[in-house]
């Protein structure tokens, strides 16, 4: 899924292709410091990927790809613009990056979560309180941990725009995945939502979803999930566990419930969840059961007599 939207005006040589749920959302920046793209989608949407880019730079080269995280939404497309650009050189924020060369699929999420990545390398790492030139601009790299612990958003100042990744969508942000493994991070996300709003963005292109100008509202709506989070830490767990679920739907649009069910018990970070919920005495296929009637009941999916099937509602993660 792709769509390119002119709603809204970026700087000159800046364009947005906006990607279905499975893949971030991906931006391409052409100017006097070359021709740069920031984050690469999904990994079974790596050849429409590439024929954007491709298409767009009309027989330019790619020369630098950035990565905001290195979940595999956003990172997926890695290896195969690599393989298309020999000479691409490629930043990741620091916190993986001993991870990435050797390859270390554990570490990186992908195992864990029951997702796909095929293996990349790496130039150099990208490092907060830097600037870096792409396009025609000089942007400001920031740290932003809470969905992610190594994520960084791209600030703009004379434009004002922002890069937000998964830290700041129109309508919430990206899972707490650190909150998962026990350790404090929703103050880490009220820590970076802090840090959005003192850059004053007057335009953010998120990971996920169109861009928007009434940042004061977005901030207000992620705070008011956040707080929700913060005083229901159960309710958390629940949205992540059918955000998992969600995506693998996403991935392969038809499954057989049986064969899905088959997935979540190989999966072992929807394990994880299950066993700190308040739910964990009950038998795992009725609790991840549970979770899919609840995606139906909420447009997400819909069933087809013993088939799960992907509906169009948008899938937030």
């Amino acid at each position: 899924m792709f769509q390119q939207r002119s709603l809204l005006q970026f700087p000159n040589g800046i364009i947005l292709f906006e990607r279905g749920w499975l893949s971030s959302n991906n931006i391409l920046m052409r100017g006097r410091h070359g021709c740069a793209l920031i984050d690469s989608g999904y990994a079974t949407h790596a050849p429409q990927t590439l024929t954007l880019v491709t298409k767009a730079l009309q027989g330019q080269p790619l020369e630098l790809l950035l990565n905001t995280h290195l979940h595999s939404d956003h990172c997926g497309g890695n290896a195969a613009l690599q393989a298309h650009y020999p000479e691409l050189q490629t930043r990741i924020p620091p916190g993986h990056a001993r991870f990435v060369q050797p390859w270390d699929p554990v570490a990186l999420s992908y195992a864990p979560t029951g997702q796909i990545c095929p293996p990349f390398s790496y130039s150099a790492t990208l490092q907060p309180n830097t600037e870096i030139a792409l396009g025609d601009q000089l942007w400001q790299v920031h740290a932003a941990p809470g969905h992610d612990p190594h994520s960084v958003i791209l600030f703009e100042p004379q434009s004002r725009l922002l890069i937000s990744a998964d830290a700041l969508w129109e309508n919430g942000f990206g899972v707490v995945f650190p909150e998962l493994d026990g350790f404090d991070a929703f103050t880490e996300v009220a820590q970076t939502l802090d840090v959005i709003e003192a850059l004053a963005p007057s335009l953010v292109i998120p990971g996920h979803g169109a861009a928007f100008a009434d940042v004061a509202e977005a901030l207000a709506r992620a705070r008011r999930r956040l707080d929700s989070f913060a005083q229901a830490p159960q309710k958390h767990r629940r949205y992540a566990a059918k955000v998992l679920l969600k995506f693998k739907l996403l991935e392969v649009q038809r499954i057989v419930q049986a064969d899905m069910l088959q997935w979540a018990q190989a999966t072992p970070l929807l394990a994880q969840i299950y066993q700190s919920s308040d739910v964990a005495g009950q038998p795992f296929e009725a609790w991840v059961s549970a979770l899919l009637d609840e995606l139906v009941r909420s447009g997400a999916a819909s069933r087809d007599q013993q088939t799960l099937c992907n509906d169009n509602a948008a899938a937030k993660h």
